[in-house]
């Protein structure tokens, strides 16, 4: 890649990308290094120069994170997204299996959630040495109760 002179480098630095996305440098520079982020052109000091498409990608790439796809999911729906890729029904078979690991998740959290609140419950707030909660954590741990 040709590098931009410095009087048509009328793009973003990698810092002001990070502050306009809300995404870390490091984070930027490792999605190029994984080739999800394109590499941008650079200025004849070395200098990233980063454009409108680049700023696009890597918003899409944050958002897709925040709702928690996997960087496999998110390239997959990146490439999807492409001009002239685009297949709604490749597309929502990527995000109703997503959809279905998050309902999952939240069943999981759910019975983590009772089997907690019943532990502490059990608590008697007192300083004597069986601790529902500490038995639950420590299996070996040995028990007032045992004796």
């Amino acid at each position: 890649m040709r590098p931009i002179t410095d009087s048509r480098a009328k793009g973003l630095s990698i810092g002001e990308l990070s502050r306009l996305t809300s995404v870390n440098i490091e984070t930027i520079r490792y999605y190029e290094k994984i080739k999800m982020l394109p590499r941008p052109p650079r200025t004849e000091g070395g200098h990233r120069v980063y454009r409108s498409k680049e700023t696009r990608v890597l918003a899409f790439i944050r958002r897709g994170r925040e709702l928690g796809f996997t960087l496999d999911e998110v390239r997959a729906l990146l490439n999807l997204a492409a001009p002239g890729k685009a297949s709604c029904a490749e597309v929502r078979k990527i995000a109703k299996h997503h959809l279905n690991d998050i309902r999952a998740k939240m069943n999981d959290l759910v019975k983590l959630e009772r089997l907690l609140a019943k532990t502490v419950a059990r608590c008697s707030d007192n300083a004597v040495p069986d601790c529902p909660v500490l038995d639950i954590l420590d299996v070996q741990r040995p028990r007032a109760s045992r004796k």
